[in-house]
Formats: C-alpha cells, sequence, structure tokens
C-alpha cells in the first residue's frame, strides 16, 4: 500500500517537471497545466480544491484558456489507467461545464474517451465497479457536452418553433436525467471518500436537470393553450358619418329610439370616435325651432347651460334629455358643466 503512494507521487512529480520543461506553444499554459495535474493526482484519499479553483478561475476569466485546458487534460486523461485520475479528471469536467461560460457550451463533445476505460493497477474483481462508475459518469458527461452545444447553436439559429423547442428540450433532459440515475457505486469496496465526493455533484446535477425538465414542461403547458380567435367578441367600429347621424336624430327629439338602435348610452367607446365638430354640429347650429309634444325648443348658435331636468305633464324638456343622453356618451355626469371644446381630445 506504501510503495503505491510512493510510486503515485513519483508519477505526479515526472508531470510536473516535464509540463515545465517542455516545448512552449500557443496550445500550452504552464500554471494551467499544473493545477489540472494536482487536481487529477493519483492519491485518492486527498481531493485538491485549491488547484480545481484556479482551474474554474482561469476559465472563467477568458476563454482563451478553454484551449490549454482541454489540451492538457485531454493528454492526461489518455495515457491515465488509474480510476482515480480518472475520476478526478472527470469531476473536474463536470466542474467547468457547470461553470455556463459561453465558449464552453460550444465546445461539443469530450475531448477523451473513457466509454470503454478499464484500471489497469489492479485487478478486475476489485476494480470492476469503479470502472463501471467512470463510463457511467463519462457517458452522462459526453451527452451532457453534446446538448449544450446544440441547444447553443438552436438557439442562434432559431430553427425550431417555441413549442417544438421546448418539446425536445423535455427529450433530451429526460434521457440526461436517466444517464445520470445509472451513476452509482455497484460495488461493495466502493464506500471511499472520492466516490462520495462524485455522487455529490451526480446529486445536485440530478435536481439539476428535474428542475429544467419540469420549467420545460411549463412552456409546453403555456405554449399549448393558445387563445381561440373564435372566442373573441366581435368589435364594431362605428363610422363618423352614423355618429354624426345619430346625435343629429338626439338632437331632433329622437333619442329613445337611437339610443335602442346602436346602444348609444351603454358604449363609453363611442367616446372615442367623436370629433368636436361633430359634437358642435349636434348642439350648436343654425337658429331653429322644433315642436316636440307641444313644447318649443330653440337651438342657438351661442353656448347654453342647462341646470336640472324639467318635466312638464311628465314629459322631459327635449333639451335635457338631448344633455344627460351626450353626457352619457361621453362618460360625464350631466350635472357637471364644461366647455365642449375641453371634453374630448383627439
Amino acid at each position: 500500500m506504501l510503495w503505491k503512494l510512493v510510486s503515485a507521487a513519483i508519477k505526479d512529480n515526472n508531470s510536473l517537471i516535464k509540463a515545465k520543461f517542455s516545448r512552449k506553444d500557443s496550445c500550452r499554459n504552464y500554471d494551467l497545466e499544473a493545477a489540472i495535474i494536482k487536481v487529477t493526482s493519483h492519491d485518492n484519499y486527498v481531493i485538491d480544491r485549491r488547484n480545481a479553483q484556479i482551474v474554474f478561475s482561469w476559465i472563467r476569466a477568458s476563454s482563451i484558456s478553454l484551449r490549454p485546458f482541454v489540451w492538457a487534460l485531454s493528454k492526461r486523461m489518455e495515457k491515465t489507467r488509474s480510476w482515480v485520475v480518472a475520476l478526478k479528471g472527470l469531476m473536474l469536467m463536470h466542474g467547468v461545464l457547470r461553470s455556463k461560460v459561453p465558449a464552453v457550451q460550444n465546445m461539443g463533445r469530450l475531448p477523451f474517451d473513457f466509454s470503454d476505460f478499464t484500471d489497469g493497477h489492479s485487478k478486475l474483481s476489485k476494480t470492476w465497479g469503479f470502472n463501471a462508475f467512470i463510463r457511467d459518469y463519462y457517458a452522462f458527461l459526453d451527452k451532457r457536452a453534446a446538448l449544450s452545444y446544440d441547444q447553443h447553436n438552436q438557439k442562434a439559429q432559431h430553427r425550431y418553433p417555441l413549442m417544438l423547442q421546448s418539446l425536445l428540450n423535455v427529450q433530451n433532459l429526460q434521457f440526461l436525467l436517466g444517464l445520470l440515475l445509472k451513476v452509482r457505486p455497484l460495488a461493495d469496496n466502493m464506500n471511499v471518500g472520492l466516490i462520495i465526493e462524485a455522487m455529490n455533484c451526480v446529486t445536485v446535477e440530478i435536481f439539476d436537470v428535474y428542475s429544467k425538465i419540469c420549467n420545460e414542461i411549463a412552456k409546453v403547458e403555456y405554449y399549448g393553450t393558445p387563445t381561440n380567435a373564435n372566442e373573441l367578441p366581435t368589435v364594431t367600429q362605428i363610422l363618423e358619418e352614423d355618429v354624426q347621424q345619430k346625435l343629429e336624430r338626439i338632437a331632433n327629439g329622437d333619442s329613445d329610439k337611437t339610443c335602442r338602435d346602436i346602444g348609444f348610452v351603454e358604449n363609453n367607446k363611442m367616446a372615442k370616435d367623436l370629433t368636436k365638430e361633430n359634437l358642435i354640429d349636434a348642439i350648436v347650429g343654425q337658429i331653429d325651432k322644433t315642436k316636440v309634444s307641444g313644447l318649443e325648443t330653440i337651438i342657438t348658435d351661442k353656448w347654453v347651460v342647462f341646470y336640472e331636468n324639467l318635466n312638464v305633464n311628465g314629459i322631459k324638456n327635449i333639451n335635457t334629455v338631448a344633455e344627460e343622453t351626450a353626457g352619457k356618451a361621453l362618460n360625464l355626469i350631466p350635472i357637471y358643466h364644461y366647455e365642449i371644446p375641453d371634453l374630448i381630445t383627439f
């Protein structure tokens, strides 16, 4: 056991020395590469959170750091035969994918392949559970990265209608949730700290994916209940000429019939179609005299204020009727009297 720990430490130190003295190019960043090596060390008792945060900081600081990160991590994952290094690399990749950096979302599938991973340092009877765990964890992360890439491109291109896009998202997320539920310890010897830490990451992801499924289903319910246009009330536009004729009939004493014909009193929207000239023409005109039920109506070109409703033998004065009708049509109370030009604004 001690020999394995010493051998693992020597391997990690050799990797750091090679990274320091290797040829510099645009794909390599020694500080970032050294942090990756320390995070993915062979020690299954230590989880280097400090260097993991350094890697995340590099990725969030600039999208330029993504290329050196992918290069360094893929090179280390391709060479390893240790389930400890492989699992730490997957956990580091999981943290980078959750960083929500646009460049990461557009990365596509993982830059390495663990679909047939097998530990080469112990017997298969002892490591089969770890091998299965890494394969399932890799399958989930690879699919997650691919879906993020597809969704990023679909949003940019507006490829599908909103409701269809939500249905596709629900389908993909359900498949992703199925992959997540497969990531679990299967062997009895997997009660170790590194597996528990990985399961914490998986559990958080399960709740996150489930929340996204609920949100997408809510969108489908919203998009799937459009308003039926046949159920909307039909609004009939009243022509300006008709309004002028009705007002003239009101002024001439045919107010009750007019109100019955077009629902003039109850239609408050009619006031929007009136103009100042129409209202003035209805009340102010050339001097004329009209006989209504024995009463005499005088129409003058001067402003007239009506103070109260006069009732002679049970018949209202036609001036009062015209005033009440016009006042209701304008959503006004007849007891208040204003100058007509200030009543309506268009």
